[in-house]
């Protein structure tokens, strides 16, 4: 099978009719052999009625029901693990993602051999105020952080080959960081297309501004756990030991101070009446907590079951 299109929803009925006949009409176009998973992420509305007429009325669709929202990285996980075409395509249920998009996506996959191609909506159709503006500080934000070089990382418009679905493990938020997740696991080559993007024709946007906190805090998780997930000593253990021999040498420093001015005559103040001795003292515990952070990190990470996992490209 050449493509698997993968279409997380909620509360999206009045548009899959249409979104079905668009993207059987591009796949039937070009050739392609497909299946489209309709995720249905515990919609209120007729939205799973919608899904089962139009697998009903074309054996290429198929769908999936939650019994409740539980979010659209459960809803791709899923779908990620149902899909069986060479090349993975996301897109969202709203129809402000084009189907006619899909050809040219597939074949950056197939023939330019990127592991991941990320649309990239140039001309967004959104309020600039609460959408626009925020997504390009979000961008930016997120390419520094990722050293992935992408105008829009949380497009839902996206190819991947199908190992790379394979190979990652969507959850929580992480739909927002799908291209970093790829990256972590060895999937290096992602690209991105300039894709059209539409206005909403039907109903309201799932997402409040809030998606901008839970993804910023998603991102520093991935970053750490990227970074130190397998080695936390080496993150708790430093800090701690810095913070420890900050707050000794200043523990030490007031206490020779005083000393030194006892001895010479000198008026001196008491040691417990100086601030900051009580601020090396916090450095100091501080710094043995994080150690001993680090520590219980490094012991949990060692009997994890998963320590010796790795993604292996080939064998001979």
């Amino acid at each position: 099978m050449d493509i698997s299109v993968i279409v997380p929803l909620f509360n999206e009925a009045e548009s899959l009719p249409e979104l079905a006949a668009w993207i059987d009409r591009v796949m039937k176009e070009n050739g392609f052999s497909y299946e489209v998973l309709m995720v249905d992420d515990g919609s209120t509305d007729d939205s799973w009625y919608r899904v089962s007429e139009l697998a009903a009325e074309n054996p290429a669709i198929h769908g999936i029901s939650f019994r409740r929202n539980y979010g659209k990285s459960a809803a791709l996980y899923e779908g990620f693990a149902a899909a069986q075409g060479d090349v993975v395509i996301t897109m969202d249920a709203d129809l402000q993602d084009s189907p006619d998009e899909i050809p040219e996506l597939y074949r950056m996959i197939v023939k330019d051999g990127y592991d991941v191609v990320s649309g990239w909506k140039q001309h967004r159709k959104d309020n600039k105020l609460t959408k626009n503006l925020p997504s390009k500080l979000y961008n930016w934000t997120a390419r520094k952080v990722t050293g992935i070089k992408l105008h829009d990382m949380n497009c839902g418009l996206k190819a991947y080959k199908n190992e790379v679905v394979k190979s990652i493990e969507v959850y929580g938020e992480m739909h927002r960081y799908i291209p970093y997740l790829a990256k972590n696991a060895g999937y290096a080559r992602i690209g991105e297309k300039p894709v059209h993007h539409q206005k909403r024709k039907y109903g309201t946007s799932k997402f409040g501004l809030e998606r901008f906190t839970n993804g910023f805090l998603d991102l520093m998780s991935l970053w750490f756990l990227s970074k130190f997930g397998k080695k936390p000593m080496h993150f708790f253990g430093t800090t701690g030991i810095l913070m420890f021999l900050l707050g000794g040498i200043m523990t030490i420093w007031i206490i020779a101070a005083k000393l030194i001015h006892q001895a010479q005559g000198v008026r001196f103040r008491a040691v417990t009446d100086q601030p900051l001795f009580y601020l090396a003292l916090l450095a100091v515990v501080l710094g043995a907590m994080f150690f001993l952070a680090g520590f219980l990190g490094e012991m949990v990470s060692r009997s994890s079951s998963s320590r010796n996992d790795y993604n292996i490209k080939d064998r001979i």
